[in-house]
């Protein structure tokens, strides 16, 4: 994309307040909306979509044709890097993601090479969506960061605690970090490869970044993604990234800004959105996404509209891009999402 036609939210990436502010939401495209059900329905699996190219630009469109957000973001799931590393990954309905634990890095697979291979299908659905997008609304690439991934394959699956991964972390760091270290080549390779296929900018999803005592957050979360961050940057020095290390405390959110080396910062429900437009906006100069709870959007009317007015009223005058705090819930109203578009859109 040339600079003149860069989106509102690349504008913002870029350190500059937009008004309206841009917005997009996790999870935009899925469950919630009748079209992905059809889609997926036919399709047979979650997998089917992420690997098949049409699919997965589809579905990426769809919430870009409904509700005119100002980013789509590729349809996709953190753990297909698992299955490029050469991990069987299964969905189960119901139960959520499976595969086999792994108790060490040995066996993982270390070639480039097959990584690219084995993920193809992901970069030709985002060069087919680039194709298709307006230049007035950015493309986003993502994936999972280092440590939420290493939480999945220590355990086989998603879990609430993230015991296996620690446990592994606590008795063998060394063995720990060489495994954070493989995931996070895959990682970078993986977000180049987004960008080298038409993504403009991309996010580092750390889903479990909560929980953490200060020194686990610096040495299983801060430092794996800061060498992701920087071996995206020897590849592609302008590259965009947004970080969001879920539910992290708010010192640790300002660490994480400090030294990884991100854009921007996504921003979960809990934190106070005039303490982050201070801290992170202000005094470290960085853009903020965030934060609205996808209860309140689910509740709608008065609960939506005044959570939507003081997060506005919050970020007022910094780089801000209105999200959720996590992902769009399945049983949110269509309504409920045109409204809040409708009501980002209008603030001034």
């Amino acid at each position: 994309m040339k600079e003149d036609e860069n989106a509102k939210l690349l504008s913002v990436l870029a350190g500059k307040r937009q008004d309206p502010v841009p917005i997009w939401l996790m999870r935009q495209a899925g469950r919630y909306l009748p079209e992905y059900r059809e889609v997926r329905a036919k399709a047979g699996s979650f997998w089917t979509l992420c690997m098949t190219p049409e699919l997965a630009a589809k579905i990426t469109l769809q919430p870009i044709e409904r509700f005119g957000f100002d980013a789509a973001i590729i349809f996709s799931d953190i753990l297909v890097v698992p299955f490029a590393l050469g991990l069987d990954v299964s969905f189960d309905e119901g139960v959520g993601p499976r595969l086999l634990p792994v108790e060490n890095s040995g066996g993982l697979e270390r070639d480039m090479t097959i990584w690219s291979a084995k993920l193809a299908p992901c970069y030709e659905a985002m060069k087919m969506v680039r194709a298709s997008l307006d230049s007035s609304r950015a493309l986003l690439g993502f994936a999972g960061a280092p440590w939420t991934l290493a939480t999945y394959l220590a355990e086989g699956g998603g879990s609430r605690d993230q015991k296996a991964a620690k446990l592994w972390g606590y008795r063998d760091p060394e063995g720990f970090a060489s495994l954070l270290d493989l995931i996070g080549d895959c990682v970078a390779d993986h977000l180049v490869a987004q960008l080298n296929a038409g993504a403009d900018a991309v996010q580092i999803f750390d889903s479990w970044a909560s929980g953490l005592s200060n020194s686990s957050f610096n040495e299983w979360v801060i430092r794996p993604t800061r060498r992701v961050v920087d071996k995206v940057r020897a590849a592609n020095p302008a590259a965009k990234i947004i970080g969001f290390p879920r539910a992290a405390t708010l010192q640790d959110y300002e660490a994480y800004v400090r030294e990884t080396g991100v854009d921007a910062l996504s921003l979960d429900t809990a934190v106070p959105m005039d303490w982050a437009a201070k801290t992170i906006g202000q005094d470290q100069n960085t853009p903020i996404q965030g934060n609205l709870d996808p209860i309140a959007l689910i509740a709608g009317g008065k609960a939506l509209s005044s959570a939507v007015e003081q997060i506005m009223a919050a970020t007022a005058g910094v780089p801000f891009i209105f999200n959720l705090g996590h992902g769009i819930l399945p049983e949110t109203p269509l309504q409920h999402v045109a409204d809040l578009v409708s009501q980002v859109r209008g603030a001034r």
